[in-house]
């Protein structure tokens, strides 16, 4: 109940005209169930010779008064005909009607819901999204939308159409004759316990079935995105059983559903047959008593098997119903997923000139101090660098800027305002971040550059392609800027990337460039050219600017060291050599390690 009332509150926008194709079908099912009759008659009137009652024929009494043709006439034939394909054609609009407005209901609402889900990806944290694995997350933005779509679109109408198909059925049958409801009745106990036996097991092998397609998924991920890494270490075996393991599971709770489903079936088409056979003995004592017509057996047969096909097809959807349910229930959940950071999304609050103050900020992850009493001013334009070894806190510290990660002490202010107090949108414009770890979209390398404002001119790619040295690659490249890289920025050596990656950050022109140790693949002579770029034309933008390589922060106004989340040395180069301190010993070791490197090249 809990996943319809999910679902109703996107479906209810298309409500009205899910209700239209309903009684559409409605009255197309009705024409549908009035052919039987009509078959009665013609067996009765056109090829016996049945004597005409008060009552014969029902609501088609009509045909048999004499005005269109008499009983066993070439025109009563006719006429009935003529009836017989008015209903047929009545059933085929309105149902094919029925079938677009369903799917138009269908396309709208899965539409909404991909748009729902992606966007509540997108407003989730890191940290939250980490709680779900890249096959997890397909499985309900692609497959999952799809599967509920079709609970709205198609499941719940066609239990509404056998629903309204069984009452109408029940009722016919009974102005012909209540002895035919019998059958029903009695098989209907049968027909409940096998049902609910069925769908428990159902939804178990569905859950199962969902959780093997995210896994499959998943290993399949994984080998795309590392396919280099696989065949750099030969290890295309390893993969291939990894794969065949995933892949045989999901066929083994696929065969378990098809053992389900076959004994779910077997069950049913027996107890049609018992209801069948049934009809046809009350028929055939019902006829030598002379209590009915050859063509009314036919019709009451007919309507008892109906009454069995509907319930069947009752439970049928209700058995596979299972499947859409555990499709809800995980996006129920993903949906209802609150972000670890959330967002104040004041849109007045901006700064184009900000001012950056953390005071005494401090993080824990799963009760480990990461930050500890981290203090620093960065007013509008200053240069910092922070070193430090790894896992000192560097990269972290930056990600708090910008509510990455959301600090657990302390406060980050902005021109005196706390960032809780900034919308996200406005607190991420006022940066140019350039991550570690660079992703490039699968896309030209001019519209990669251009990413953050699109509609910008070519000229400006062109000249944030140049400050940060990726113009002359780029230039060599058969199609330029027209370049597409692939997924990753696959086709372009990492220093490629990174260089596209400042360009991208030099590009959106914010009020504060950070960059978290994005040179590390350049060489000494680019990265020197690329942050004296940043010294010269963008020198009242405000740096800050991580490095394992300590000569990539000398010209900062002020470089700070850090070791285990603190902050234990901090100064200028300058002072900071004078200090003599753990900065000073790893400074000198690398430019020992670098001239030797030199001269070992010479």
């Amino acid at each position: 109940m809990e996943t319809l009332k999910f679902g109703y509150k996107y479906f209810r926008k298309s409500m009205l005209l899910g209700v239209l194709a309903e009684i559409l079908s409605f009255i197309g099912i009705f024409a549908e169930l009035l052919l039987p009759l009509l078959s009665g008659i013609l067996i009765d009137f056109c090829i016996q010779k049945s004597e005409v009652a008060k009552d014969s024929g029902g609501m088609f009494h009509f045909l048999l008064t004499g005005e269109y043709g008499a009983v066993h006439s070439m025109q009563l034939f006719i006429s009935i005909a003529v009836v017989y394909t008015g209903m047929i054609l009545i059933r085929i609009v309105l149902i094919y009607i029925r079938d677009l407005l369903q799917e138009w209901v269908g396309l709208k609402l899965e539409t909404e819901l991909r748009y729902e889900t992606y966007g509540k990806l997108m407003e989730l944290d890191s940290e939250t999204i980490a709680d779900y694995n890249s096959g997890e997350l397909l499985q309900i933005l692609n497959s999952d939308t799809i599967m509920f779509k079709e609970l709205f679109a198609h499941r719940v109408p066609y239990l509404g159409d056998s629903i309204f198909m069984l009452v109408a059925t029940v009722l016919l049958i009974a102005r012909i004759n209540i002895a035919f409801i019998i059958i029903p009745v009695l098989l209907m106990p049968l027909l409940v316990r096998s049902v609910l036996q069925f769908k428990n097991k159902a939804r178990v092998n569905f859950k199962d079935i969902r959780d093997r397609s995210a896994s499959m998924n998943l290993t399949t991920q994984e080998n795309i995105a590392g396919v280099r890494i696989v065949r750099s270490f030969t290890n295309e075996e390893l993969e291939n059983e990894k794969f065949s393991v995933s892949n045989e599971n999901f066929r083994n709770a696929r065969m378990k559903q098809v053992w389900l489903s076959s004994k779910f079936d077997l069950t049913f088409n027996t107890i049609k047959q018992i209801a069948y056979i049934g009809t046809i003995i009350i028929g055939a004592v019902l006829t030598i008593k002379g209590h009915m017509t050859v063509g009314y057996i036919l019709a009451s047969s007919t309507y008892v098997m109906r009454i069995m096909n509907n319930i069947t097809g009752l439970n049928n959807h209700i058995f596979n119903m299972q499947q859409q349910t555990i499709a809800g229930l995980e996006l129920k959940k993903f949906m209802e997923k609150e972000s670890n950071i959330p967002d104040n999304k004041e849109p007045n609050l901006r700064s184009d000139t900000p001012n950056i103050e953390l005071k005494s900020v401090s993080l824990q992850i799963d009760g480990q101090d990461i930050l500890k009493n981290i203090n620093v001013h960065i007013p509008y334009g200053k240069k910092i660098g922070i070193v430090g070894e790894t896992g000192s806190g560097k990269s972290i510290l930056l990600k708090t800027l910008v509510r990455i990660r959301e600090i657990t002490g302390g406060s980050i202010l902005i021109d005196g305002h706390d960032i809780k107090d900034f919308s996200l949108l406005n607190l991420r414009n006022m940066y140019s971040y350039v991550f570690q770890d660079v992703f490039l979209f699968s896309n030209t390398i001019a519209s990669n550059i251009a990413y953050s404002r699109p509609d910008i001119d070519e000229r400006l790619v062109t000249k944030a392609a140049t400050h940060a040295q990726a113009d002359k690659f780029i230039d060599a490249l058969a199609d330029r800027y027209k370049t597409v890289v692939g997924e990753r920025g696959l086709g372009i050596s990492g220093g490629q990337k990174q260089r596209v990656s400042i360009a991208r950050a030099f590009h959106k022109n914010a009020p504060i460039y950070v960059m978290d140790d994005s040179t590390s693949a350049l060489d000494v002579n680019t990265e020197r050219i690329v942050l004296n770029n940043i010294y010269e034309h963008f020198s009242e933008k405000t740096l800050i600017i991580t490095a394992h390589r300590f000569s990539s922060v000398v010209a900062c106004d002020e470089i700070l060291f850090m070791r285990d989340g603190e902050i234990t040395e901090r100064g200028t180069f300058h002072e900071l050599m004078e200090l003599n301190g753990s900065f000073a010993h790893i400074y000198r070791v690398q430019q020992e390690q670098q001239e030797s490197s030199l001269d070992h090249e010479k």
